[in-house]
């Protein structure tokens, strides 16, 4: 913990008059902007405006027709943001510039309901509160396309060329040959306080993969968001743009975003997952865990699954999961246990894929294992041995966001778990970008019906 004082320290210490501050919007983009040093001082002990249209937009910063906390009738008014100085970092590729998150928690804020970080330091209080304390760990594959032009529109996607060619996991010629690129990554990101437990190459051309160090789930969150800018912002240091999409192309396996998961007492000095005594080293509170996030699954889909493109992901035989199954190191079903004995016993959740937004991700694991505590549910579901694709016993995942997202709309889980108003938000957003999607005419289509139809 950092207190004001050494806040204040830190940052007449540094050679920077200004702070950058930034928030997660609601689909983890981190909005910001640079503060004066004394500006940023004063506002430790109260809250700023930050302009509320950073809930009313979408990724293009189109603004929504649909939502009700923040548009044209509310005059798009400031919300109170809160900072952290929890968050406190260096930005090594900007010249040590001083950064900090906030987000909007205030009592008196309505945006509090729709905050995706508050929303995760809700659920963490209730788990804390239960006795639980949350260690997550969140890890990305991503594509990486060399840009010939810096000043090219973002549109110019397809005149890039990947990084490396061909099919190479776990290649270390494939990292002799970006070692320029692996370096820094590695090295900034260990000083903008964002640790790896491993970095490599995955199936696919200009494809990497990442996993970062384990924490408690509120910083686990702020790392993987960060990391997501960090890795695009070093990237274009090497005239590399870095891609988070699910799915680049029908030819190859999407992107990952997976989600570790363990609770520990609140000492962090017992894995409570871990049961030395039980067949599969998994206590009952792991199982009830394990069921509640089942259970929950096909209701907040959304949350793990949050663009059109995520569910081209969720495809048979391409690394992600489509059933409601789960197994014992097993990579086809949508949670896998990993015993790892009394330190690494865990839950990865292998349906969240690489676009999604950190804070709801985790913060939807998090809620929805705690329900099957909660509620005492039974691991009725037998682990699948083999072929989880094959599996289709217990049900299948939704298969696109329209589908995926009226079903979490109409949940009375999904309510229960965030909260009618964040609910609600949340859908509406993800409905709009249903519809700017069903609005588009596609190169398939045209190349299917131009001439023949």
């Amino acid at each position: 913990m950092i207190d004001k004082k050494e806040i204040i320290s830190k940052l007449k210490a540094s050679t920077s008059t200004h702070v950058k501050v930034a928030v997660a919007d609601i689909d983890g983009v981190l909005r910001g902007k640079f503060m004066h040093r004394d500006k940023f001082i004063s506002s430790l002990d109260n809250e700023f405006g930050f302009c509320s249209v950073v809930f009313g937009w979408d990724v293009n910063d189109q603004v929504y027709d649909n939502v009700e906390i923040t548009g044209w009738h509310t005059g798009y008014g400031d919300f109170p943001a809160r900072i952290d100085g929890n968050t406190f970092r260096k930005i090594p590729w900007q010249e040590d510039v001083p950064f900090f998150l906030a987000d909007f928690e205030s009592s008196h804020a309505t945006d509090q309901n729709v905050c995706p970080r508050a929303l995760l330091k809700n659920i963490i209080a209730q788990s804390e509160q239960a006795g639980y304390k949350p260690i997550f760990a969140q890890e990305f594959e991503w594509f990486n396309f060399i840009k010939g032009d810096v000043n090219a529109s973002q549109n110019s996607f397809k005149e890039m060329t990947p990084i490396t060619s061909g099919m190479f996991g776990y290649s270390i010629l494939r990292m002799s040959d970006n070692y320029g690129f692996f370096r820094d990554l590695l090295a900034m990101l260990e000083q903008f306080g964002i640790p790896l437990e491993g970095l490599h190459t995955e199936t696919g051309p200009g494809v990497m993969e990442a996993a970062i160090q384990c924490s408690n789930a509120l910083e686990a969150a702020d790392r993987a968001t960060l990391f997501k800018s960090a890795v695009k912002e070093i990237g274009k240091k090497h005239s590399i743009v870095a891609s988070f999409m699910a799915k680049q192309t029908k030819e190859l396996p999407g992107c990952s975003g997976h989600v570790h998961q363990s609770l520990w007492d609140l000492k962090k000095e017992k894995n409570l997952f871990y049961d030395a005594d039980d067949q599969l080293g998994m206590s009952e509170l792991m199982k009830q865990f394990l069921a509640g996030q089942l259970y929950c699954l096909r209701d907040i889909l959304p949350l793990f699954a949050p663009t059109v493109n995520s569910y081209k992901r969720l495809t048979e035989g391409a690394w992600a999961p489509t059933t409601l199954t789960w197994g014992i190191d097993n990579r086809t079903t949508a949670l896998r246990v990993i015993d790892g004995g009394p330190k690494a016993t865990r839950i990865e959740h292998r349906v969240v894929g690489s676009d999604v937004n950190p804070y709801l991700a985790i913060a939807a694991c998090l809620a929805s294992g705690l329900y099957g505590i909660k509620h005492k549910l039974s691991l009725d579901n037998p682990y699948t041995v083999g072929n989880g694709y094959k599996d289709l016993q217990h049900g299948v995942l939704p298969r696109n966001l329209y589908e995926a997202t009226n079903r979490m709309a109409q949940s009375e889980i999904a309510s229960e778990l965030f909260g009618e108003k964040f609910v609600d938000h949340f859908c509406k957003s993800r409905l709009w970008e249903w519809r700017q999607f069903s609005e588009q005419v596609t190169d398939w289509e045209t190349k299917r019906y131009f001439e023949i139809i």
